[in-house]
Formats: structure tokens, sequence, C-alpha cells
């Protein structure tokens, strides 16, 4: 399959079948995910696959959280609130995604759980935290990116889907917890994965694309 394929075809899915992906073939994914390129060859990602019992986890740590009410504390900065049709383009968003769940908007309790279940990975089998050193700031967040795209374009071509999480990242306490993470590491964001399940409603969300004239401007 060509990337250009991969690309058309690639949509952020949000229910995976009960299927863990091999040891053998995790390696060589993220094996090969180390091609990605970055500034001055740098390779700042650290990257964290969990599974499992570790998955599970931190999932009910995530979850208990949650319920008592804590209020995000990001690594980095999240702060900045989308504007014109940036935000215009966050709410289509959001619009596509609970429509494909039969969401109305005035269900706030419905799409309330719906976001709850990014700390859930959706239910896939793996889930990654992109991780970095802190003090890299918006550089080391340029290659973090790099590499996301290009795990991901890694795992499409093994017929696996993803799920791009920036929620993933809104809560790291648990994370470094869990995982032995040094207190300079940061956690950026993250990604669920795995085989999806394609007969589930939500995996039918489609979101639109801004024209080439309006995204791109060719200079002579």
């Amino acid at each position: 399959m060509s990337i250009e394929s991969i690309l058309k075809e690639r949509t952020s899915v949000r229910a995976f079948l009960d299927k863990p992906v091999p040891q053998e073939t995790l390696k060589h994914i993220f094996d090969n995910a180390q091609l990605s390129p970055s500034n001055c060859n740098v390779q700042p990602w650290q990257t964290c696959v969990v599974s499992g019992k570790t998955k599970d986890k931190l999932k009910e740590k995530f979850i208990a959280l949650l319920m008592s009410g804590a209020t995000p504390n990001p690594d980095f900065n999240w702060l900045p609130q989308y504007k014109g049709i940036h935000r215009d383009r966050q709410f289509g968003s959001a619009n596509a995604l609970y429509s494909s769940l039969g969401i109305t908007r005035e269900d706030k309790k419905a799409r309330q759980m719906a976001m709850i279940r990014n700390w859930q990975f959706f239910d896939a089998p793996h889930a990654v935290f992109f991780t970095m050193d802190k003090y890299l700031d918006i550089m080391g967040a340029v290659d973090l990116g790099i590499y996301a795209q290009t795990l991901s374009l890694i795992l499409a071509e093994h017929g696996l889907s993803n799920c791009m999480q920036g929620a993933l990242g809104q809560f790291p306490d648990p994370v470094r917890k869990v995982l032995t993470l040094p207190e300079e590491r940061g956690i950026l964001f993250g990604m669920s994965f795995g085989y999806a399940d394609t007969s589930a409603a939500v995996n039918k969300t489609q979101t639109d694309r801004e024209s080439l004239e309006n995204a791109v401007t060719f200079f002579d």
C-alpha cells in the first residue's frame, strides 16, 4: 500500500478488537520508526509502549483521577484555545464524532462519557506515550510530531489503526509513576492502536480537509 493510499484511507479509530499485536511485530514496527527524521538527528523521543497489565493499571489510575475531579496538569503548554477557523474546525470534528455516535449537542453527560473513553485507550490492546526531556520544549515537540506520523504510517502498512490523543498528555503524574519515569521527562501526548473494529459506529466518523487553494501557497 502506497503512502498516498494510506493517507486517503486513514481515520482516527476509537474502537478496537480484543486482539493484541504479536511482540515481534511490535518490535519490527518500532525499530523502523527509529528511521524518522529529527532536527540535527537529535532523536529526542523516548517512546513508552504499554500493553496488558501495565495498560490496564494506567487505565484504572486515569479513571480514578477523573472521578476525583482532578484538573489537567500537563508537562507542556496545552493552554492556548483555538480561535476563528481553527475553532470552527474543532467544532466540526466534534460534531462529526458525536453524530456518528448518535449523541446530541444537548446530551452533555453522553459527551463526557465519550471523552472519558480517551483515558480507557478506547479498549485498544496497546498504547504509546510520546515522551521527551522537558527542556527540549518546542523543538522536541516538532520532532515527536514527525516521529508519531512516521509510526502511524508504519502501523497502517501492517494493517493496524490508531488514534492520536492529546488527552493522554493531560494527566502525566500516573504515567510517570507507573512507568517510573524521571521527573525531567515530560509526557507530550499519546496514541492508542491495534486492529480496528470495523463494525463500530464510531469508526465511521469522517472529517473534512481544507482545499489545497486555502492551505498551500506556491511561490515561483
